[in-house]
C-alpha cells in the first residue's frame, strides 16, 4: 500500500515539476505585460521536437538540446517583436487572442515540418529504474526535478540580484514609471518573452523521454501549466511552483486510485474549486483599494 502511494507521489511530483516550469513562463510574461501567453505550450513542443529532430540528423544530444533551446528563445523574441509589439496599444484581451493565434500558427508550422507522429527521446542517463521502498522511479524523473530546482534557483537570483531582473519587476509594477527612470520597457518585454520561451523549451526537453513528444503536445501541457499558474496565483513565482506540484500530485493520485480517465477532469476542477474560495489563487497578491 505504501509503495503504491509512493509510486503515485513520484509520478505526481515529476509531472508537477514540468507544470511548474510552464507556469513560471506564464507568470513571467504576466508580470511583465499582464498578458496570458497561450502560446507558452508551443515553446515546450519546440524544445522537445527540435531536440529529437536534430538528434535524428546525427547531432549529439547535448548540442541538440542547446540548439533547440536557442531556437525556442528566438521564437519567443519573434512572437514579441512580430505579434505583440505591433499591437502595444491594444487591450489585454486582444493581446491574449493574438497569443492564441500565434499558438495555432506555430503548431501548424510544426505539423508541416515534423509531421503528426509521436517521437521518442532517450533518457539523459541510465534507463535502469531506481527502486525506493518498493516504488520504481524513472532516472529521467531525477533530471526533471534537478533541472527544475536549478532553474527556480537561477530565476530567484536573476530577479533579486541582477539589474535586468529588477528592470522586469519594475516594468511589471508600473510601466510608465519604469520608462521615466530610463528602463527600455519594450526591450524588457522582449526579454521576458525570451526567458519564458527558454523555460518552456527546457521543460519540454527534460520531460520528453517520459511523455514522448509530438507537434500538438503543447496544447494540453500548456493548459495544465496555465491551471497551475492560476491555482498558485497569477504573477506569483512561488505560487507557480506550488500550483504545479499540487496539480501534478492530484493528477497522479486520481489516475492511480480512481482512473486515468478522470485525471484531466479533476485537474481542471481544481482551478474552479481554488478560484471559487480564493479568486486570486493560493499566493495571489492582495488588492487594496483606497476609499
Amino acid at each position: 500500500m505504501f509503495s503504491e502511494f509512493l509510486q503515485y507521489l513520484f509520478t505526481g511530483i515529476t509531472i508537477g515539476a514540468t507544470y511548474a516550469l510552464i507556469a513560471l513562463g506564464f507568470t513571467l510574461i504576466y508580470n511583465a505585460s499582464h498578458v496570458i501567453n497561450f502560446a507558452q505550450g508551443e515553446f515546450l513542443m519546440i524544445g522537445g521536437m527540435a531536440t529529437v529532430s536534430l538528434m535524428s540528423m546525427g547531432v549529439p544530444m547535448l548540442l541538440a538540446i542547446v540548439l533547440a533551446v536557442v531556437l525556442a528563445g528566438v521564437m519567443g523574441i519573434a512572437l514579441q517583436r512580430l505579434a505583440i509589439a505591433p499591437a502595444k496599444d491594444a487591450n489585454v484581451v486582444t493581446l491574449i487572442i493574438i497569443t492564441i493565434g500565434a499558438s495555432i500558427f506555430i503548431r501548424g508550422l510544426a505539423q508541416l515540418v515534423w509531421g503528426k507522429e509521436f517521437h521518442v527521446m532517450p533518457n539523459f542517463s541510465s534507463d535502469e529504474p531506481i527502486q525506493i521502498f518498493g516504488a520504481v522511479l524513472n532516472s529521467q524523473s531525477l533530471w526533471v526535478l534537478g533541472v527544475g530546482a536549478v532553474l527556480v534557483a537561477i530565476l530567484v537570483y536573476f530577479f533579486t540580484r541582477t539589474m535586468t531582473g529588477k528592470a522586469i519587476l519594475a516594468t511589471s509594477m508600473n510601466k510608465d514609471a519604469a520608462r521615466l527612470v530610463g528602463i527600455r520597457t519594450q526591450m524588457v518585454l522582449m526579454l521576458a518573452f525570451m526567458v519564458s520561451a527558454l523555460l518552456g523549451s527546457i521543460a519540454g526537453i527534460v520531460v520528453a523521454p517520459i511523455t514522448f513528444t509530438s507537434y500538438d503536445i503543447g496544447i494540453i501541457l500548456g493548459l495544465k501549466g496555465f491551471v497551475a499558474a492560476a491555482i498558485g496565483g497569477l504573477g506569483s513565482g512561488v505560487g507557480a511552483v506550488v500550483g504545479g506540484l499540487a496539480l501534478g500530485v492530484v493528477e497522479a493520485m486520481t489516475a492511480g486510485y480512481l482512473s486515468s480517465d478522470y485525471k484531466d477532469a479533476v485537474a481542471f476542477s481544481m482551478i474552479l474549486l481554488v478560484l471559487f474560495f480564493m479568486p486570486r489563487g493560493l499566493f495571489g497578491a492582495k488588492v487594496v483599494e483606497r476609499v
